[in-house]
């Protein structure tokens, strides 16, 4: 199945024809769950070892922004506490690429996925706000990617990295202010195909 979405991606490159979301290098990472022990809640490697702690949760929803969306995988990675994506090594692309900090989810009948992870540092170099990827693959179309999760107190996150985002999928700025048995309360409720090009090819 896996190679199947892999060819499908390539072969919308190599056609010319536009595809959902755009070009998107690495989405297909998204395919790369279990689906023998895939659920709606995924704990990231490093979540117990690292702080601060986050928990992110919310719905999904179909394009209407009030109907949750069933069966979608969300794919999420981010760097560690020194803001470098461990890699993986002997192993494929995307875990060497990505790091081992990352997770799926697929979500349930009313669209909900939770995530226990931990926050991640900027690059060394300090130039990118702190951020959290994120893909989607819904049934019937290939992954695509949304707005990173950025941290609204993050002082590298400026008025003009606030300004650029696309809000692909809904805003991806989320507050911190919230925290219950020492885990930050992440809140994220994402719409498909919003401010997504190409989402009804």
């Amino acid at each position: 199945m896996k190679n199947i979405f892999t060819f499908l991606i390539l072969l919308a490159y190599l056609s010319g024809h536009t595809q959902t979301g755009g070009p998107c290098e690495g989405c297909e990472a998204a395919l790369e769950y279990n689906p023998e022990t895939i659920t709606n809640m995924d704990t990231l490697p490093g979540f117990s070892s690292n702080e601060p702690r986050l928990k992110i949760s919310g719905i999904v929803y179909q394009k209407d922004g009030r109907t949750p969306a069933a069966g979608v995988i969300v794919y999420i990675y981010h760097t560690n506490r020194s803001g470098i994506y461990p890699g993986i090594k002997g192993s494929g692309t995307w875990p060497r690429r990505h790091g081992k900090h990352r997770g799926w989810i697929k979500t349930n009948k009313d669209g909900r996925y939770t995530f226990y992870t931990f926050r991640p540092a900027s690059y060394p170099n300090r130039q990118a706000p702190e951020h959290i990827h994120l893909t989607v693959k819904e049934p019937n179309k290939i992954p695509y990617y949304l707005d990173d999760y950025f941290f609204d107190d993050d002082p590298l996150l400026t008025t003009a990295e606030r300004r650029s985002q696309r809000n692909r999928g809904g805003s991806g700025i989320v507050k911190t202010d919230k925290i219950k048995d020492g885990i930050i309360q992440i809140k994220r409720d994402i719409i498909l195909g919003l401010n997504i090009p190409n989402y009804e090819n």
